[in-house]
């Protein structure tokens, strides 16, 4: 098995076009032809990562967080980072990073800390701009046999609802010039063509794929076709998330709550409020740019990691804010990416990293 069916069943779940500009997520270092022995499953990269990589036998890591975030003008050592980097490179251990494009995926981070807690719901922030529409014409006779290629290429799914299109029947004409080779009609001679108009939904990312499987599939020499930009959000797909406990506790039972559900040693929280707390919002990570849409969609507390003394202001005394650490609010990811894998590859070893990385401290 090659690094490049590892890195391609990683962003089957969580595609790169879902990652911030900002960000740096994919194959950061390796080979993608070289054969997998085993995998390691970390948060963080670090040296001790990676030399517990090479302990284990296992010549890829994939870590939430990045090594190489930012440019690398030189690797002398110099940093955790350039040191990070040099050893892998040294040892050929290859690293893989699934960083806020695995956020923003379906069962992503916040989706695996919401289950820690029990919490059913939705995406908090769903994505904009990531789904288009596709309209093609084709022969009646080649529907069902274009359509079902278009699906399999991942087109027409909407929610819970899989295979979905639009069809309209109508009457097409063109004339083949003298240099084509049309399948139906002839050179120079105007035809017309009972068809079938399909409309159908699937995400920005996929469009290429999209391409290729419409025109393989369909008996045109020619085909016609137009692609839309949407404004409808993907529900599915995006930042936090958002949902209701089974019952109401007050915030000060809601923090004991939270700080057994997680093992946590200490939460920083806004002033305890007065109402019970039952609807629920979180974003693994640093997430306060999600606050005011928390309480936009009425959530009483919201979990997240990383807040500034300023934004604790922003909860407004409506809704309490929770920093529980950004480790905290991300480690669970390791497991979910160990289940996936491992239910993928069964011929080499998938492992969890042991190494604590959190840098943080509690005194």
């Amino acid at each position: 098995m090659k690094l490049a069916d590892v890195c391609r069943s990683m962003e089957e779940w969580a595609p790169l076009a879902w990652q911030e500009s900002y960000d740096n997520a994919g194959l950061l270092v390796g080979d993608p032809t070289m054969e997998v022995k085993g995998v390691l499953i970390s948060l963080d990269c670090t040296e001790e990562v990676v030399e517990e990589a090479i302990q284990k036998g296992c010549n890829v890591i994939i870590s939430h967080h990045p090594i190489v975030f930012k440019g690398l003008k030189s690797l002398t050592g110099k940093n955790y980072v350039e040191r990070t980097v040099i050893k892998a490179i040294q040892h050929s251990v290859a690293l893989y990073a699934s960083h806020t494009n695995l956020d923003h995926a379906p069962k992503g981070v916040s989706y695996h800390l919401a289950q820690k807690l029990g919490l059913a719901g939705k995406v908090l922030l769903p994505a904009e701009n990531a789904l288009k529409q596709i309209s093609y014409y084709v022969p009646v006779e080649n529907q069902e046999s274009v359509r079902e290629a278009l699906h399999a290429a991942g087109a027409g799914n909407i929610g819970e609802y899989s295979a979905c299109s639009f069809a309209s029947e109508g009457i097409g004409r063109f004339t083949p010039s003298n240099e084509a080779n049309p399948v139906i009609g002839q050179r120079s001679i105007a035809t017309d063509v009972k068809e079938v108009k399909v409309d159908m939904i699937f995400p920005t990312h996929l469009e290429s794929t999209i391409l290729h499987a419409l025109k393989k599939a369909h008996p045109y020499e020619e085909v016609a076709y137009f692609i839309h930009s949407l404004s409808n959000r993907w529900n599915e797909v995006g930042a936090g998330f958002i949902g209701e406990l089974d019952k109401a506790m007050s915030g000060e039972d809601f923090i004991q709550w939270v700080k057994k559900s997680l093992d946590l040693t200490a939460i920083r929280h806004t002033p305890i409020l007065s109402k019970k707390i039952k609807k629920v919002a979180l974003c693994g990570g640093a997430g306060s740019f999600l606050i005011a849409e928390a309480r936009r969609q009425g959530a009483d507390a919201f979990l997240t990691g990383d807040l500034k003394y300023h934004e604790f202001f922003d909860g407004e005394n409506s809704c309490m804010l929770c920093d529980i650490g950004h480790y905290e609010s991300e480690v669970m990811i390791k497991d979910a990416i160990h289940t996936y894998l491992s239910n993928i590859f069964s011929n080499f070893a998938v492992l969890k990293s042991e190494t604590l990385t959190n840098p943080v401290r509690y005194a």
